[in-house]
């Protein structure tokens, strides 16, 4: 199913290496999961772990290798103490050094692997925005945000020129994962070998160059962006960098160290030997599919003048959320609490005004005031640990019950009336509603087993 005209491309790139690729794309696909540390260690994990875990990805500490049919249907998965995602992909994050206290941007952030890789280095602290054009898939970004049990993060739907107006000199670090030719997946997605054409290579190379512009205005002086695809040609990587770099003269390019297989970039094919130090992911180097990887500082710039957002909510706004918090948890949620309508949400410290931004997911979204009593959402179920919650059901993954909660059903229990966060062997999974012995079942009808 590889482009005649794709081989042509790559043979002439890649020389006496050509063979091996070419060989490579017959090989079994490389499957990854990461473990999502916002939830629990590494070590605690490798313990319960349901698949056999075939190695560390030597180049993010929390990546694994697996080989399993469908490592999505455990409900693990659903308690959110892993995320599925392709190997090479976890590279990106793992260059970007992200510390505590950091202000992320994602651009082009769906389905959501590098922005919940984000979360697991903020460890709660700054903020992180993961934007998505598209709405659909946007919205399964803020799915697995919310599945990750991820508390500081806005989810949006924008497009990066509309960012920009709002984002002046505001991020510490911005990822830009280019929409692209897709050729490191022709392995992995056939459609992406089947769509492919020079015309729609050099038709991708234009839209990141006008990326990485918008993503240019919103990052801070002493920020780092990394741009990343998931593609080989020269058009979409290199020489997409180069031309940035030679209108931002406030740039330079940071050298990605050339370990586990990696391999320097072609900065000498285009004139530019700086970017001999961005990176590129080969299949016949290492077990992953392909990727290119460019770290860039900016050295001077604009600083931000981003408004924060003022909270108008009032203590007795909240008087049927606190009676609620005292019934039913352990801890006190405290911090930014915002009420929007009939939600509430505890917003990361310092949040931006969100006026004239599409949001989906701004923080965490705590639950819904009813009309006297206040329903606590699944988002803050995902984000509890089983010792937060008074009451909890904890189930064992290998008791047919947790298939009969995922799966919307009514159970039968010995507790307390009230509110119930079910846990799968101590991790939370969504809540129920205890009354006489019955639990009413609140696990989202939209992701309910069938």
């Amino acid at each position: 199913m590889v482009p005649e005209n794709f081989k042509k491309r790559m043979r002439k790139l890649l020389g006496q290496e050509y063979g091996e690729f070419i060989k490579s794309l017959n090989d079994d696909i490389a499957q990854g999961l990461r473990v999502n540390t916002l939830k629990l260690p590494v070590e605690d994990f490798k313990k319960i772990s349901p698949f056999k875990l075939l190695g560390n990805i030597p180049w993010e500490e929390r990546g694994f290798y697996i080989n399993e049919d469908k490592p999505g249907k455990h409900p693990y998965h659903s308690a959110g103490l892993y995320y599925i995602q392709e190997p090479s992909a976890m590279a990106v994050v793992s260059a970007l050094n992200i510390k505590k206290g950091d202000k992320v941007l994602d651009l082009c952030a769906a389905p959501g692997g590098k922005s919940t890789q984000a979360a697991a280095y903020l460890q709660g602290s700054g903020i992180l925005v993961s934007n998505e054009i598209d709405f659909k898939r946007a919205k399964i970004l803020a799915e697995n945000i919310e599945r990750l049990g991820i508390t500081n993060a806005v989810v949006l739907n924008n497009s990066p020129k509309e960012l920009e107006k709002h984002f002046i000199g505001y991020f510490d670090k911005i990822i830009v994962d280019a929409p692209c030719s897709g050729e490191g997946m022709f392995k992995k997605e056939e459609e992406a070998a089947l769509n492919w054409s020079e015309e729609n290579v050099l038709g991708c190379a234009l839209r990141q160059k006008e990326i990485l512009q918008s993503a240019d205005k919103m990052l801070k002086p002493g920020g780092y962006m990394i741009y990343s695809t998931c593609t080989f040609s020269i058009e979409e990587n290199e020489k997409t960098i180069h031309e940035f770099l030679e209108e931002h003269k406030e740039y330079n390019v940071e050298k990605i160290e050339k370990k586990y297989g990696f391999s320097s970039g072609f900065g000498d094919i285009i004139g530019d030997i700086r970017l001999n130090d961005a990176a590129r992911l080969f299949p016949h180097k290492l077990r992953g599919e392909g990727h290119f990887l460019c770290l860039l500082r900016k050295n001077d710039g604009v600083l931000s003048k981003n408004i924060i957002m003022k909270n108008t909510t009032k203590v007795q706004d909240l008087k049927l959320f606190y009676e609620f918090q005292n019934e039913n948890l352990n801890i006190n949620i405290d911090g930014n609490l915002f009420s929007f309508g009939n939600n509430l949400y505890k917003l990361p410290d310092d949040i931006f005004e969100l006026n004239g931004l599409r949001v989906l997911r701004s923080g965490l979204h705590i639950g819904t005031f009813k009309n006297n009593w206040f329903e606590p959402s699944h988002s803050l179920a995902l984000a509890l640990k089983k010792e937060d919650a008074k009451r909890t059901l904890n189930i064992s993954s290998t008791d047919e019950s947790i298939i009969s909660y995922l799966s919307g059903n009514i159970l039968n229990v010995n507790l307390e009336n009230g509110w119930c966060l079910i846990c799968i062997d101590g991790y939370s999974l969504g809540w129920g509603k205890v009354s006489n012995g019955k639990l009413k079942n609140h696990y989202p009808k939209g992701l309910r087993w069938v």
